[in-house]
Order: C-alpha cells, then structure tokens, then sequence
C-alpha cells in the first residue's frame, strides 16, 4: 500500500503516463498453483488510481444530432491537458446532466477523463462563477435540418391508468430528412454487424448523402457506375468493388438484417 501511495505521489514526475499501480506476486512456484482464469491472472492484481483533474473554462454547449434523433449537449471547452492528453471538448450526455451539473456557458469546470479516456465535466466551480455567464437552452429546432425538436415522453402503465412523464432525451422529428440523422443510421446500415458492406466508410457516406444520392438506406442499391466513379477517390476498379459489396449485401443472414 505504501508503494502504491508512492507511485501515485509520483505520477507527474514520470516519464509515460500511467493510470494504474499492478500488484503482482514476486514467486515463480506460487504463480504456477494460483493460475489463471479466462481472461486474467489470479496472482496480479490492479489498482487504479483517481483520474486526474484539471479547471478549465466552458467556452460554449454545441448540439449534436444522433442516427436516432436525440439532440445531445457537447461543450467546448478551453483546451486544457487532462492526463496528458489536450481537451477541448466533453460530452454532456443530455439536458437533466446539464440541470444536475448547474453549468453556464461561461462557466470555470473541473474536467477530468472518465476511465483516463472520456473527457467529462464533473463540477462548476461556483466560486469562480463571472456575472456575464449564460444559460444552455436546448433548441427550439433542429441545428442540421430545422426540424422540431420534441422532449421524448415515458409511458408507464398500470392495470388501471397509464402515466406519462418527461424523458432525458429530446429528439430532431425530421427522421431520415435530416442530414445528420440519414448520415448515422446509413453508418449503422452499412457497418459489420448489420449488412457488412465493405468499402462504404463516413467520408463516402457523407459525399452520398450531400450529392444527393441517397436518401434512405434502399437508395443505395439504386447507385449506378456512373454515379459512384464521380464520388472522391474513385476509379475503375474501386467503384466496381463498391458496387459488387452492395449487391452482395442483398443475401444477408436474418440476424444482420433484424440488427
């Protein structure tokens, strides 16, 4: 315990960045009668030390729209070095985080990378809290396409009433007219798990969607040779390829097409 203290004491001053401490047994014969599970040895163990944290300030809350619609809060924060790494923007997951939190565009945060990967906003810093700050609204409609933008409502039913209640997400209703969203849900449609079509990545999605070209995922078995040699990055044999993996798409097993 007291080497582990030490080791965190002294995690600035070394060379590589480090979020855990292994504890392991220093006897060859004793490792060999502990063994292993599946997955990992039972003669070491790990400790994980607290992410670090750093104060930075929120510059903005930008609204992202998602392949389901949900419009999601992103700050964009000052960059600051959080664990090494340089941050500038963090999730806030939806608006009831943001209520939770009390944070305002203009506001000192404490950010700190969840699992020394995901950069989150933990706290404000009241006492650092200006008089010019402003509060994050949730828009009215759409950023991408103009839509509405609707709260999403619970439905919890009993034997002799049902009851309705306000959801965490709110959601773009302009479906797959909104660009953002069509872009997403062709990203799902495409990708390993569902019809594996290989060669059809973000970039080339994002050209389709912006040309025009497809507006529904059944669009892309409408795409022609013609079409597709003119997209960025295409020839011959590349627009061929991409063509023979949509085609091939069309005999997928029931559990790709059900996810």
């Amino acid at each position: 315990l007291k080497a582990i203290e030490e080791i965190g004491e002294n995690r600035d001053k070394l060379k590589d960045d480090i979020d855990w401490a292994v504890v392991k047994i220093d006897n060859w014969e004793e490792r060999r009668k502990l063994g292993n599970t599946a997955k990992v040895p039972r003669w070491a163990i790990a400790y994980k030390y607290a992410a670090q944290e750093e104060i930075t300030e929120l510059l903005d809350v930008e609204f992202q729209v998602g392949r389901t619609g949900a419009v999601t809060p992103v700050a964009r924060l000052k960059p600051v070095h959080v664990g090494g790494v340089m941050v500038s923007n963090a999730t806030l997951h939806n608006m009831d985080e943001v209520a939770r939190l009390g944070v305002m565009i203009g506001d000192q945060v404490i950010v700190r990378r969840a699992g020394d990967v995901i950069p989150q906003i933990t706290q404000v810093v009241l006492e650092r809290r200006s008089e010019h700050v402003q509060p994050v609204q949730i828009p009215t409609q759409c950023p991408v396409c103009g839509a509405k933008v609707e709260r999403t409502q619970l439905v919890r039913r009993s034997k002799s009433k049902q009851v309705l209640s306000d959801g965490a997400v709110w959601r773009c209703m302009g479906r797959l007219s909104c660009q953002a969203q069509l872009q997403q849900a062709l990203l799902h449609f495409v990708s390993r798990r569902a019809m594996d079509i290989d060669g059809l990545g973000e970039k080339i999605i994002e050209q389709l969607v912006t040309r025009k070209l497809v507006a529904s995922p059944a669009d892309l078995y409408r795409l022609t040779y013609e079409q597709v040699i003119e997209l960025d990055g295409f020839a011959d044999v590349s627009a061929s390829n991409l063509l023979a993996a949509i085609a091939q798409s069309k005999e997928p097993t029931l559990a790709r097409l059900i996810f």
